[in-house]
């Protein structure tokens, strides 16, 4: 069976049983909003308006109540009668393909004790381009892949930076912290993900990291600059979030975008942090922003983006101006 698939702008395109929408979406060339593929990371979530679907894969980030107010997961749902999707197509991605490359170590920099600044140096006719705040697959030693943000230019061609953490017991974290070494021969697959800026012209976007989910934001940050001047925003803020001082681990961030105000937040940080304290979304909520004006995009721990998502909806964000990068661990 064939079922059609419709969308809020009326893109159209057919799902065969046994396909998750999404994959069927992407077999015709229509990229949804979508993150980790696997049930995990709630990125390609989105709402019935029409129609019945099936559960193919646990869908582990769907709440029951959004279940019941006919949520799925496009990741982990076939269609079993044609269905409508709340939801639209992005067209900012139909032009940048995937692929997997070669790539050999340039440089690795020890950021943190548990950050590891990774540049990849590609083939000189690997063309490859990606949109800022995409991420990549890479394939290390054994076979095993991890993803990574990618925190460089995209303008910035032949190379590729990210962003690693250690993971206790990470059989990724014990190659890239022990082992690695320049000049080591690898593969990557991309570039992969939906979290890219989207139009902003005039708004006032706000940046909310927690980690290594700074990568992505400095990719974003190095963007802004290029865009013409009707499409800038009106103003660039950044919220960076830690435990203690040393999970700020870039001392030059506030220099990263003209005009940026930065603002780094603590969670634990002692009696001598002066600097704002608690989780990055509710730092920013303490400045009384206009939300109705605002653009905000989310990278670290799915429980942050969660959070920072329920909270800012539910302080006036348009929904559709909050846009999220949840990072799912795996050793």
């Amino acid at each position: 069976m064939t079922a059609t698939i419709t969308l809020a702008n009326q893109r159209t395109f057919l799902a065969e049983r046994g396909i998750s929408v999404l994959d069927a979406a992407l077999t015709s060339h229509l990229v949804l909003e979508h993150g980790c593929r696997t049930g995990r990371c709630g990125g390609c979530k989105a709402q019935v308006t029409a129609g019945e679907s099936a559960v193919l894969r646990e869908e582990v980030s769907l709440q029951p109540d959004e279940a019941a107010a006919g949520w799925i997961l496009t990741c982990a749902r076939e269609a079993v009668s044609d269905l409508a999707l709340d939801i639209e197509d992005l067209g900012a991605l139909a032009t940048i393909g995937t692929k997997t490359l070669p790539c050999r170590i340039a440089s690795l920099e020890r950021l943190a004790p548990d950050v590891m600044k990774v540049t990849l140096r590609l083939p000189p006719n690997a063309c490859f381009n990606f949109l800022a705040g995409q991420y990549i697959d890479i394939t290390g030693p054994g076979g095993v892949k991890r993803s990574y943000s990618i925190a460089s230019d995209a303008r910035q061609p032949g190379q590729i930076e990210l962003h690693v953490r250690a993971v206790e017991g990470g059989a990724m974290s014990r190659y890239w912290f022990h082992d690695a070494k320049p000049n080591d021969l690898l593969r990557f697959r991309g570039p992969l993900g939906t979290f890219f800026l989207r139009d902003v012209a005039g708004l006032h976007l706000v940046l909310l990291a927690t980690g290594t989910g700074i990568a992505p934001m400095l990719s974003m940050l190095s963007a802004l600059p290029h865009l013409a001047l009707a499409e800038r925003p009106a103003s660039v803020s950044l919220y960076w979030g830690g435990r203690q001082p040393q999970d700020l681990y870039l001392a030059d961030v506030a220099q990263r975008a003209p005009g940026l105000r930065y603002v780094p937040v603590l969670s634990r940080g002692d009696a001598s942090w002066a600097g704002e304290r608690g989780h990055v979304q509710q730092a920013f909520l303490r400045f009384a922003p206009n939300l109705a004006t605002c653009a905000v995009y989310a990278c670290g721990s799915q429980a942050m983006t969660d959070s920072a998502r329920a909270t800012l909806v539910a302080a006036g964000l348009p929904a559709k101006r909050f846009h999220a990068d949840a990072f799912v661990s795996s050793n």
